[in-house]
């Protein structure tokens, strides 16, 4: 038999896990696996319920559209980091109602269309959470509703702008260069 023909003696994945911390945002396990080639070891593991992310486009007709970003106060990144709306999907929420609810609750504004961009992983080398990313289209002004530990400032600019500001080191949120940049790659729906 060759060997890109040999099965592997055992799956990879998880043997056991251990809960050491549950919080409002996140919980903490330490898992027991089998890797690849069969050894076992253990890895710290941060749980997160997902969330989802929109990029607010305020003129899509254009070549270059104006969108919409957020200045907020981030304490673990120590200071204020521009990005788009975000936020943890409650419990059974579908994604796409996150961020709609996401985009009202921050901005005031509302989407009469949102499309799918696409979803990532935001580090699986020690969490599972994932990000649902949309374009939000059809924008009408309302009120915002902000969280009492949300401090941000609206500030519309060109997509060139916001690009640009990705190659100054100015937008350095993963969530946001990749929702920037496939609203840049895909502008029209499929």
């Amino acid at each position: 038999m060759s060997e890109d023909q040999k099965t592997p003696a055992s799956t990879p994945g998880k043997l056991s896990t251990r809960r050491i911390y549950t919080g409002k945002v996140l919980s903490l396990d330490v898992d027991r696996v089998r890797f690849p080639d069969g050894s076992t070891g253990e890895l710290e593991m941060v749980r997160h319920p997902g969330a989802s992310a929109i990029v607010p486009v305020l003129d899509k007709d254009k070549p270059d559209p104006e969108i919409l970003l957020i200045r907020q106060y981030r304490y673990a990144a120590g200071g204020y980091v521009f990005e788009i709306p975000a936020g943890r999907l409650d419990d059974n929420e579908i994604p796409e109602d996150c961020a709609r609810r996401e985009l009202q609750e921050e901005t005031g504004y509302l989407a009469t269309r949102m499309r799918p961009l696409g979803t990532i992983y935001t580090t699986p080398g020690f969490t599972d959470e994932r990000i649902h990313l949309f374009a939000g289209e059809g924008l009408t002004a309302g009120k915002e509703k902000r969280e009492p530990d949300e401090f941000l400032e609206l500030h519309p600019v060109l997509l060139s702008k916001a690009l640009s500001m990705i190659r100054e080191g100015e937008i350095i949120d993963g969530k946001t260069i990749a929702g920037l940049f496939l609203v840049q790659l895909n502008p029209e729906p499929e």
